[in-house]
């Protein structure tokens, strides 16, 4: 299938018009484009993406004006981000041509070279140290964030495990022990970085397509409780995470120390009210808040464009993990159990990362590193995001097609 031929029809069928079908071209099999993609994933994606965009221009402009790191140019981001899309949509659409079943093959080599690329990022001299943590490896001119990429491998790879050990899902050796093993090994590289938010992403991924593929419902249950208890652990050992949590409790007692990012961010949805303050009046984003046009993207949006805004965000979110829920359930109905368990680890990964990054900027939970998906500045996370939504269509594709009775 040509890239050109795919791009052409991909937006055919979100504008509802036929393209032409070309010799030999699948994609176009079937009559009615209109009929070959989500309209409602795609439209969703599409809404968070642009208006990402136009966000994190909103958010970073004055930041990128009074740096010398940007040469004082008030376009440095936006610029920047919207060559992560333009890569991050190509990549995807790259990812659209391979097959489910191609992506079922590759999905313990992805994994093992994720954990490859976690390795190696921790060495000395080898992985880029940002603010205390080392996350990233310098390729030239950009930044690749390993862990960002493990989020889609470890969806792979734990729909790949669960089919694979279908028969074993109900023993605690056979099915669930050697999965614990690899996350643990993981999470161990994470947490050397360390990234508490990307393994909690991770973990909730890997254990979630367990949980989806029939696990034992009494091992998951223990899980859930040693999870609780080892992340409770993980917080009380750690000073900085230990503050965090403080801080999170009640931000206004140290506003101008370990509250000062959350006290901002709050000061910024209460300045929104209903309506906001207008695109591009905010205030806080004038050096107050810190890692406005990343982390905390989301405060931003509520002082510019209010309650109204956050519900529209909120419902272009909702409506995407739920269309990855109902696509794997048809998937897993017509017998295609390795693509619905990938589709729904996808909608658990989207769903998951943005309740955090909500609930971080909301003062509900503890101030985490997590970006807002399709939304917040960042290389990486906007590559894999693109890329794991045309893995999405993938699935809905091949499921349209077999419910047509043509073979995809």
């Amino acid at each position: 299938m040509k890239l050109g031929s795919s791009l052409t029809n991909m937006f055919s069928a979100v504008s509802g018009k036929s393209a032409a079908p070309r010799g030999g071209d699948r994609f176009a099999r079937g009559g009615n484009s209109m009929r070959e993609l989500d309209p409602l994933l795609i439209w969703s994606a599409i809404g968070l993406l642009l208006l990402g965009l136009v966000m994190v221009y909103s958010a970073s402009i004055a930041i990128a004006e009074g740096s010398r790191f940007t040469n004082y140019q008030p376009y440095y981001f936006v610029a920047r981000h919207a060559v992560f899309m333009a890569v991050g949509i190509g990549c995807g659409l790259l990812a659209f041509q391979l097959p489910m079943a191609r992506w079922q093959q590759l999905a313990m080599p992805l994994f093992v070279a994720g954990v490859v690329l976690l390795i190696v990022v921790l060495i000395p001299g080898v992985g880029r140290e940002v603010n205390g943590a080392q996350r990233w490896l310098s390729l030239g001119p950009v930044n690749l964030q390993p862990s960002e990429l493990m989020k889609i491998f470890a969806a792979l790879y734990a729909a790949d495990y669960t089919v694979r050990k279908l028969d074993a899902m109900s023993s605690f050796k056979r099915g669930f022990l050697p999965m614990m093993a690899v996350i643990l090994f993981v999470g161990f590289l994470l947490l050397r970085e360390p990234d508490f938010g990307a393994f909690v992403v991770i973990t909730t991924i890997a254990f979630g397509v367990l949980f989806l593929g029939g696990i034992n419902g009494r091992v998951f249950a223990l899980l859930a409780i040693a999870a609780v208890i080892g992340f409770v652990i993980l917080i009380l050992v750690s000073p900085y995470r230990l503050e965090r949590v403080l801080g999170f409790m009640d931000p206004w007692k140290d506003a101008f120390g370990k509250g000062y990012q959350l006290s901002h961010a709050l000061i910024a949805f209460g300045r929104g009210e209903w309506f906001g303050v207008g695109l591009g009046a905010s205030v806080e984003k004038l050096f107050y808040l810190p890692e406005a046009h990343t982390d905390f993207l989301l405060a931003v949006i509520a002082e510019e464009l209010g309650f109204v805004g956050i519900i529209a965000v909120i419902a272009m979110f909702a409506v995407l993990v739920q269309r990855a829920f109902v696509i794997g359930r048809e998937a897993i109905r017509l017998e295609r159990y390795f693509a619905g368990l990938v589709a729904q680890g996808i909608g658990l990964w989207i769903g998951v990362q943005s309740f955090i990054n909500m609930g971080v900027n909301m003062g509900l939970l503890p101030t985490k590193g997590l970006t807002l998906p399709l939304m917040s500045f960042g290389g990486s996370s906007i590559v894999a995001n693109c890329i794991a939504l045309a893995i999405l269509l993938r699935c809905d594709w091949e499921v349209r097609q077999l419910k047509r009775g043509v073979q995809p």
